[in-house]
């Protein structure tokens, strides 16, 4: 597969705890040289590294993260100061304590909150599959279908586990045909990337397949 395949699904992402603005600018000068389909950092440099990249770089942003159990009111604040501060892609956490109640239309609710309060802006929907069953997989693949969410995201990369093949195929089985795949978490190579789009992931989020092409450049590859 071409790289530049790999990399226009990509969001080239900075979540750590420990995130500085000099590494943020050096991910967005990255996202602009390999021509990225965004970068992922946290909502406090979005203000920042809008007025940094303008229009050349789409920038995205996480809500609700890691650990989704906020308030819909609190999501829809932060997502509506995101937008504010020029987000151009939302990644919401569900509440997963809601999913094992079963209260799938308290989650579908949240989540129709939070995509209005992106003003028209893309919504991801992270559903941290590593902590959910197979039926409840499914159940949120119905939600976020229902929801008018653009994207199911695998994971958030902060839980027990990230994406993995299974997941995305199992996605792709039951979501509806308007909803796109992001896989994310534990993406560590090209050979697992291109999988992941084979399978039928329409975005990545990793913060090492920069890395990995800038290796093979350094090495004429």
């Amino acid at each position: 597969m071409d790289r530049q395949e790999i990399l226009g699904r990509l969001d080239h992402t900075l979540l750590t705890q420990t995130a500085t603005w000099e590494q943020i600018r050096k991910l967005c000068d990255e996202g602009m040289k390999y021509r990225t389909a965004s970068v992922c950092i946290p909502p406090f440099f979005v203000k920042r590294a809008k007025e940094y990249v303008g229009e050349r770089l789409p920038i995205c942003t996480v809500i609700g993260f890691p650990n989704g159990y906020m308030t819909t009111a609190a999501k829809v604040f932060e997502t509506e100061d995101a937008v504010k501060n020029g987000a151009d892609e939302i990644d919401m956490v569900i509440n997963i304590g809601m999913v094992k109640e079963g209260d799938y239309e308290g989650v579908l609710n949240e989540i129709r909150a939070v995509k209005a309060a992106c003003k028209g802006k893309l919504l991801k929907v992270i559903i941290e599959a590593c902590l959910l069953t197979e039926d409840e997989k499914i159940e949120m693949c119905r939600v976020v279908t229902e929801s008018g969410a653009e994207y199911i995201k695998t994971s958030t990369g902060f839980s027990t586990g990230g994406a993995t093949f299974d997941d995305v195929a199992l996605f792709r089985k039951y979501v509806g045909p308007q909803v796109r795949i992001k896989a994310a978490g534990g993406i560590s190579s090209l050979e697992d990337a291109e999988r992941f789009i084979e399978l039928g992931a329409s975005r990545l989020g990793t913060s090492r397949i920069v890395k990995l092409i800038q290796q093979e450049e350094a090495h004429g590859d």
